[in-house]
């Protein structure tokens, strides 16, 4: 009888058994969870609303949303896409709604709406999970089998074994994995926010700004969304995306370098320009702090004037040519510095991970060590903020959980 194992108790974890599970009543499908609890993450996930997959309807190419695996994903989407997604979780008692954003989100706003789901639905499926269970190293055997020694516990032997433990904040943290052949591409965090030192940009703590445009000067990283100014920084959709597409490149530079506000989210400079002119010339007696641009607020307008080296009662025919240059560079490129990586606690996410090379793009199972399977952040595949990793755990989940027991029928 088919014995298989799933490490994590995650989302992918959880997917890839209840597929594995529908697919082979018959079989022994184990859960085993280091932690004492199972879907921590994806109860915290979204705010604790759970943000559990987006409708795609505005990604024109994949790759804009997962930086890396992009291709892979789309790949496997031909199996079990978000649509897929959407109709699982719904025929299964959980109603979803679509945001204007595009972000998926269960009607009850309540993200033990998709953990309840997850649980009652192995439960009925009767895989049976374990907890505080670490696994230390996997061991191929002659007769075709993987080993599992865990800390503190006895070996257990299991036809399949899927990989679903999450992302490793550390490459250590993946050693038993390379210990058998597997390539680790380095992780490192994605998803995080920027810490400014610059007082008075933090002054403006709890403004919204939407949409601006975030980059990093001299690349081409960029991003779009709404900016949300912190105590410590910069954060919101926009600074969480424009961390995720330049991981790597912004721990290359140790969490220090220039970030460019666009805060108009314009980049057509002679529009921007023809628009300025007509603005100073319609309100020349007026004074600058009065009249507002682009709907900026208040707050943000006075800072941006502060940039410019303006004084706020100055008129609007007093600025010149000059002047209304310096203004033009303050709204579509007003530089910073970042000073640190700030922390997102809720949806910490590493890039990073087994390098898919090693990995059978049909099947996810390891090209180095048969029989053995992965699914979710553990694989060198994440994404920016809107629900597109845990789209990547269900597609990747589902994928490995089928592919377990298919790939047993055939040898048997």
């Amino acid at each position: 009888m088919l014995n298989i194992a799933i490490i994590g108790g995650g989302a992918a974890g959880f997917f890839a058994a209840i597929e594995a599970k529908r697919q082979a009543h018959e079989a022994t499908v184990t859960i085993f969870e280091r932690a004492k609890k199972v879907l921590a993450k994806v109860e915290v996930s979204g705010g604790g609303r759970c943000n559990l997959t987006n409708s795609f309807a505005a990604v024109t190419d994949l790759k804009n949303v997962y930086p890396r695996g992009h291709r892979l994903m789309k790949r496997l989407f031909n199996t079990f896409d978000y649509q897929d997604a959407y109709q699982w979780f719904e025929l299964r008692g959980v109603p979803l709604v679509v945001q204007e954003d595009d972000c998926v989100f269960p009607v009850s706003q309540r993200s033990q709406s998709i953990v309840r789901c997850l649980v009652r639905e192995a439960q009925t499926l009767g895989v049976q999970v374990l907890t505080s269970h670490a696994v230390e190293a996997i061991l191929p055997q002659p007769d075709g089998r993987l080993a599992l020694y865990f800390k503190g516990h006895s070996p257990q032997y299991f036809h399949r074994v899927l990989v679903a433990m999450g992302g490793s904040p550390r490459i250590e943290g993946l050693k038993y994995l390379a210990d058998i052949g597997h390539r680790i591409v380095p992780p490192v965090p994605s998803l995080f926010t920027f810490n400014l030192s610059d007082k008075a940009f933090k002054h403006m703590m709890g403004t919204v700004i939407s949409p601006v445009t975030a980059s990093i000067s001299g690349t081409k990283f960029r991003a779009e969304g709404a900016l949300l100014i912190t105590h410590w920084g910069a954060s919101g959709p926009v600074i969480l995306k424009l961390s995720s597409l330049a991981a790597r490149y912004i721990h290359e530079q140790h969490y220090h370098f220039p970030l460019a506000m666009n805060w108009i989210h314009e980049s057509n400079a002679a529009r921007v320009e023809e628009q300025m002119t007509a603005l100073a010339a319609q309100n020349g007696k007026r004074k600058l702090a009065t009249v507002r641009p682009y709907g900026l607020t208040g707050r943000v307008w006075e800072h941006l004037l502060q940039r410019a080296g303006m004084p706020t009662d100055k008129r609007w025919s007093e600025i010149g040519r000059k002047g209304l240059h310096q203004l033009i560079e303050v709204l579509t490129n007003d530089v910073y510095d970042v000073s640190g990586r700030g922390s997102f606690r809720e949806e910490f996410v590493t890039c990073g991970g087994i390098d898919l090379a090693d990995v059978n793009p049909r099947s996810l199972e390891s090209k180095v060590c048969p029989h053995l399977f992965f699914a979710g952040e553990v694989l060198d595949i994440d994404a920016v903020t809107g629900g597109f990793n845990l789209q990547a755990a269900w597609t990747t989940g589902f994928v490995a959980g089928r592919s377990m027991t298919e790939t047993f029928t055939k040898d048997t």
